[in-house]
């Protein structure tokens, strides 16, 4: 294949709840389609139900993105077939990987293990153009500072407990919003009706952070508080929001001092 050739790859993406499936042709995407597995308010997904949603949606979504794609002979068309390795939930995620090496095999393609945290990292490159930027990775399973040193990702802090994502579906289950379209678009919509603000417990430690104490706290006193009248789901949704956001700008100034520092320590 020479440098000016087109390159085709057909993604798999499985690691939770919600499975996709995306080709992508020399960095244009030509189709994203994807299913979300839904759990009844209160409940989270659990990884066998989440497992069997995936396997009843994925070839359907294979086909769907081919027909948008308007990929006519797919052994000639896809050059590479690419799939979460990780993290992410083991059974939803060998959905994924079966059906990626099955393709791979009935295509004579290659097949690329794409690491979970790695393809959020590279798709925000890719979107906005950023050359060596440092991120702040938010997400279900991850709360994490990483930048690029020595030819690889690599992570100066994170949580040592539970992530941002993890806490707001336990919050949202807590004080029973539904689960679709999710729980954190539903915290956020509930928060923009609230105003009444509780001081949540959180603390900030070196290049590391903590949310397990906001959580204890929401789920021991937070469904107590509505009860008696003292804040509504909407002033919970809305503090939670707040001391979210004052926590990770918090976490951000302190990286980002840390790497002033070390630029300023190796131009001495």
């Amino acid at each position: 294949m020479t440098a000016n050739s087109e390159f085709c790859v057909l993604g798999i993406e499985g690691s939770a709840n919600k499975i996709g499936v995306g080709i992508i042709r020399n960095g244009v995407v030509l189709a994203n389609p994807r299913e979300t597995f839904h759990a009844p308010p209160g409940e989270g997904f659990r990884p066998s139900e989440t497992a069997v949603h995936h396997r009843q949606q994925i070839v359907k979504l294979v086909s769907k993105a081919l027909a948008e794609a308007q990929i006519h002979d797919p052994k000639v068309e896809i050059h590479g077939i690419a799939f979460t390795k990780g993290p992410g939930m083991g059974a939803p995620l060998q959905v994924g990987a079966i059906v990626a090496r099955t393709l791979s095999q009935a295509w004579n393609v290659p097949i690329l293990p794409v690491n979970h945290c790695v393809g959020h990292i590279e798709m925000g490159r890719l979107i906005t153009g950023a050359e060596n930027p440092v991120v702040l990775y938010v997400s279900g399973g991850n709360t994490q500072v990483i930048s690029y040193s020595n030819q690889r990702y690599r992570i100066f802090g994170e949580t040592i407990d539970i992530a941002v994502g993890n806490c707001l579906d336990r919050f949202a289950r807590c004080i029973m919003l539904p689960n679709d379209p999710s729980p954190g678009y539903n915290i956020e919509q509930a928060a923009k009706k609230g105003s009444k603000y509780l001081e949540l417990p959180y603390t900030v430690k070196g290049m590391d952070v903590s949310f397990s104490g906001i959580l204890t706290f929401i789920e021991e006193r937070g469904p107590k508080l509505i009860q008696k009248g003292e804040y509504t789901k909407e002033d919970l949704c809305f503090s939670l929001q707040v001391i979210f956001l004052k926590k990770l700008n918090k976490y951000r100034k302190r990286f980002l001092q840390f790497l002033k520092i070390t630029i300023l320590k190796k131009m001495l």
